[in-house]
């Protein structure tokens, strides 16, 4: 089976994969740190590899930007492929100022200014939180690592440019540390579907120290978020 947006047949998928928003960081990830690569999607450019990580099998796929993108190919994983872990792997703005460049936080939960969960018809806000066992698991893999992390709240917003300028202060005073553009749907339609999701974001830029890292250091030097992930699969 495939979908108008993954060319990949049932079985090419490994029930482990790293998610990556930029599908060259998927590629990066596929090159340096997989052995016996094959690549099973390029349909939209959205680039994605299966292979195996000290003889474990993991995929790699990106997901492109924003609830809406992540959404689609997080639901196609999951409920065409089989996908049980999906692990977000992504950069990220700290509302933090103890935050630094290339810090690691491990998203507990995110909260959002996206409608994505009103397709539930829920009687209230929902509260998108991550896998415990994945969460539990990572934290581990950091601290075995000498990794240093951050565990905490992040936002998932629809709006990279927003009309209001001082918009993450309100966010920040309730505790969310980081802010990015996926977590929220992804943490929503694995719930929905019983699996397991985290995200591991690295510090790419800072709203609060007004610091930021360059489009290629966002594509290939965060290695240390890469190895916490892969010590999932």
């Amino acid at each position: 089976m495939t979908t108008p947006h993954n060319s990949a047949i049932k079985g090419n998928i490994a029930e482990t994969v790293l998610l990556p928003g930029d599908p060259l960081r998927a590629k990066f990830i596929a090159e340096n740190f997989l052995e016996d690569v094959e690549q099973f999607n390029a349909v939209r450019n959205m680039f994605g590899y299966t292979g195996t990580y000290n003889g474990k099998k993991v995929s790699v796929m990106g997901t492109g930007m924003g609830c809406p993108s992540i959404g689609i190919y997080s639901y196609e994983l999951i409920h065409m492929y089989g996908v049980k872990n999906l692990i977000r792997i992504g950069s990220c703005g700290a509302y933090d100022p103890k935050l630094n460049l290339y810090d690691i936080i491990l998203a507990m939960g995110a909260s959002t200014d996206s409608n994505f969960a009103d397709q539930y018809n829920l009687p209230g806000i929902y509260s998108a939180t991550s896998s415990w066992e994945l969460l539990y698991k990572a934290k581990l893999a950091a601290d075995n690592n000498n990794i240093p992390v951050t565990v905490g709240n992040i936002v998932t917003s629809d709006i990279f440019y927003h009309d209001d300028p001082d918009s993450w202060k309100s966010w920040a005073k309730m505790g969310c540390i980081a802010a990015e553009m996926e977590s929220y749907a992804l943490y929503c339609n694995a719930n929905r579907a019983g699996v397991n999701a985290l995200t591991i974001l690295t510090v790419s830029d800072s709203i609060a120290n007004h610091t930021e890292t360059t489009p290629e250091q966002r594509e290939k030097g965060f290695k240390d978020m890469m190895k916490i992930a892969l010590e999932l699969a």
